[in-house]
């Protein structure tokens, strides 16, 4: 009997013994000795990473895509995806790019009391969103409360993959449309080193061009 988790990833027919062995894509970083230094697999036969959001997780290369520009009273903002357009079933990633105002920090996970700094993407039909995974913090000695905290107070990057379903339900979706919008949140709440702010909410949008599904690779 086919295990569970594959029996989730066919689609377009029934489950039967062809499905068997049915290999999953992955992608080997070599140097120039050959040597393997990365590599990046995925659950499902139908879905890939881009490249340029294999770039982003290896953190060569600069972003691909111009990228918008937001300010606060606290923070410089710069967001952008991965990739300009993306089929379904590729995996990509919004980008935070966030920069503290002088003598100003934001709270990170971990901090107590405190309003810590989250991205939220809204749902969306056939979207999937994956754990958002924080940057390391450090501890921060607030004297006037004689706190130590986990913050930012150094540039820092927020990414978020996103992977856009290949199902059949997801390819009806999205049939006749030629991009995808991606709407979400940036909450925190900021501190200098003498006061703390009202917590902050910050509306964030994507748009990358759809871009039609390559079936070459599909198994029938």
């Amino acid at each position: 009997m086919l295990a569970d988790d594959v029996r989730l990833h066919i689609t377009g027919g029934a489950l039967s013994d062809r499905h068997r062995g049915l290999p999953y894509p992955g992608t080997f970083i070599v140097d120039r000795q050959g040597r393997v230094t990365s590599r990046f697999f995925e659950d499902f036969f139908r879905e890939r990473n881009t490249v340029s959001n294999i770039l982003l997780k290896l953190g060569t290369g600069g972003p691909a895509v111009q990228g918008s520009q937001i300010s606060t009273e606290h923070l410089a903002i710069k967001t952008y995806p991965s990739d300009a357009g993306v089929a379904l079933g590729n995996r990509f990633s919004l980008v935070l790019e966030v920069t503290p105002g002088p003598r100003m920090h934001v709270y990170a996970p971990g901090a107590a009391n405190y309003r810590v700094i989250a991205l939220t993407i809204a749902p969306t039909p056939f979207v999937r969103v994956s754990p958002i995974r924080y940057p390391p913090s450090e501890i921060y000695h607030f004297k006037p409360l004689n706190e130590r905290v986990p913050v930012y107070q150094k540039p820092f990057a927020l990414t978020q993959e996103i992977v856009p379903e290949v199902t059949a339900e997801a390819e009806a979706a999205f049939r006749g449309k030629d991009s995808l919008t991606l709407m979400g949140t940036l909450e925190y709440q900021a501190c200098d080193d003498k006061l703390c702010y009202n917590p902050v909410s910050v509306p964030l949008s994507w748009t990358v061009a759809l871009r039609p599904f390559e079936r070459s690779g599909r198994q029938q």
